[in-house]
């Protein structure tokens, strides 16, 4: 009885030494904050020249502190530009939520909606990062080994029509640019009803459009003939990722 409890004992101080040693090794906030390039204001003239609408949702000084040392990465990053300098942004009238430090209306943080999806601990290296998603429970993530072996580092997008990751082949920057300039109408040209722009103003940035039929099935095809129902964006994580309807 001794030797077993002798052996928990040692499986636990070495579960909680890695779990030390990573959140130890975590840059303070100080470094992160080291700003050589101006990326946001880079940034911003993108955003100046977009081609689809873009609204920046204000940030908590606060929340974005404290999302950025989660991150770990610097502002000089197009990444943690928008974490550090931003609440969220959305594009094409809300259709596409990129994630920041959080807002009101985005009401989640970057590394907050990551957490328990992606890695279960702070300084644990995330198996990839949810970085945006659409009003249908579209995902778009960066690739960091657990969604594809090939295309790490790049952006990837589930799809409910679907249910299926593809590689976009897009960096962060690029997927930056594909909102700001790419053609979301005929992107999304499956995926859009008559009535979207009005439906979409009954929501905020938590929640998600489910159908019925879903979108993947064959009797779901046509969206326009599909019933919505407005639905918290966990939801529509759950019922892909937790539930029985990926084909992954």
């Amino acid at each position: 009885m001794k030797k077993i409890v002798s052996i928990l004992f040692l499986f636990v101080f070495f579960i909680c030494d890695i779990t030390t040693k990573a959140q130890t090794n975590m840059k303070p906030l100080s470094q992160l904050l080291i700003n050589k390039s101006d990326t946001w204001s880079l940034i911003k003239k993108q955003i100046q020249k977009a081609k689809n609408p873009v609204t920046i949702l204000p940030k908590n000084a606060e929340n974005a502190d404290r999302t950025l040392y989660q991150a770990q990465v610097t502002i000089n990053s197009p990444m943690g530009a928008v974490i550090y300098e931003t609440g969220g942004i959305l594009i094409d009238s809300g259709w596409i939520r990129i994630l920041g430090s959080g807002s009101r209306y985005l009401n989640r943080n970057v590394m907050k909606w990551n957490k328990g999806k992606s890695f279960s601990k702070w300084g644990e290296r995330p198996s990839f990062i949810l970085i945006a998603d659409d009003v249908l429970g579209g995902f778009y993530a960066i690739n960091g080994g657990g969604i594809d072996t090939i295309g790490i580092g790049e952006v990837f997008y589930f799809s409910p029509d679907d249910a299926r990751w593809s590689n976009l082949q897009l960096s962060y920057s690029g997927f930056l640019n594909f909102c700001f300039q790419g053609n979301l109408a005929e992107y999304y040209k499956n995926l859009r009803w008559v009535s979207w722009k009005k439906d979409i103003k009954k929501m905020n940035g938590d929640s998600g459009f489910i159908t019925f039929p879903f979108l993947w099935s064959k009797e779901g095809r046509n969206i326009n003939k599909t019933t919505k129902k407005i639905v918290p964006i966990n939801y529509l994580w759950d019922l892909y990722f937790k539930g029985e309807t990926t084909n992954n």
